[in-house]
């Protein structure tokens, strides 16, 4: 039976977070050993390259997250994943991405993540994306807000804010997904700056202030986006941000968004 908050060990509160930020710098530990001892590139048929660094961040996760409550179901892209009967019942479940990014980790740029997510309830309550290289932490939980770390200093708290009407944007995009949709969308809005960068960390500059706006018009799996829309959502000042990403969707696959233009 999927535990409950009111049971569950895994509570909504800063130790928490604390725990999960541990854990993800672990993970990220581990994939740093293989960053700098060179990248062996596997395909996974569709779903992309895969290397030996996400499989060694999933090693050390899922157990992690299995121990903490067993109750709790984890879904990691680099692990089994249920089909939608199995699902269908989980009220709370672990969404895990052991190294987003694979791309610009084998490009060596820095710019990967380890994602950690707890969702409830079909929205992500507590988030964790990590960027080891980077030495540079993110989490956010349901009325905790969000905060970004930087190394081992202390964690500060982070915000974002709505752009005014007719704001000229600046647009988070993707480093390594172009598209002709997102060239087509640009030309709809007043543009300040355009901002590339890999992974989940999109999400983090739209919820630290650094950008106002991230159109991703393709699709993505849930595991992709859980903990950076968690960052985003909790980053609001006066209430949490409006996101349209839900969660333990049939397919866990999502459409087209765009987070931060929400009324």
């Amino acid at each position: 039976m999927v535990s409950t908050d009111s049971v569950s060990p895994v509570a909504i509160s800063q130790a928490s977070l604390e725990r999960l930020s541990q854990l993800a710098r672990q993970a990220g530990a581990a994939t740093l050993e293989h960053y700098h001892a060179g990248v062996a590139v596997a395909q996974k048929g569709d779903r992309g390259p895969v290397t030996a660094a996400d499989h060694a961040a999933h090693a050390i996760i899922v157990p992690a997250l299995e121990a903490w409550d067993p109750g709790i179901p984890v879904i990691s892209e680099e692990g089994a994943i249920p089909d939608a009967a199995a699902r269908a019942g989980w009220r709370r479940f672990w969404l895990v991405d052991p190294l987003d990014g694979t791309k610009e980790f084998i490009h060596r740029n820095g710019e990967f993540t380890v994602n950690i997510a707890l969702i409830e309830d079909g929205v992500p309550v507590l988030g964790v994306i990590h960027a080891p290289a980077l030495a540079l932490t993110y989490r956010a939980g349901r009325g905790l807000g969000s905060w970004r770390q930087r190394g081992n200093e202390p964690a500060e708290p982070i915000w974002s804010d709505r752009p005014a009407a007719g704001q000229a944007l600046r647009v988070a995009e993707s480093r390594s997904h172009p598209s002709a949709e997102l060239e087509a969308w640009v030309q709809t809005v007043p543009v300040a700056a355009r901002v590339p960068v890999g992974s989940s960390l999109k999400f983090c500059l739209v919820a630290e202030g650094s950008a106002d706006v991230y159109p991703r018009l393709g699709p993505t799996m849930e595991w992709d986006v859980a903990a950076g829309d968690c960052i985003y959502r909790h980053s609001g000042r006066a209430a949490p941000r409006t996101s349209p990403l839900v969660y333990n969707q049939v397919e866990l696959r999502n459409p087209s968004f765009v987070l931060g233009l929400e009324p």
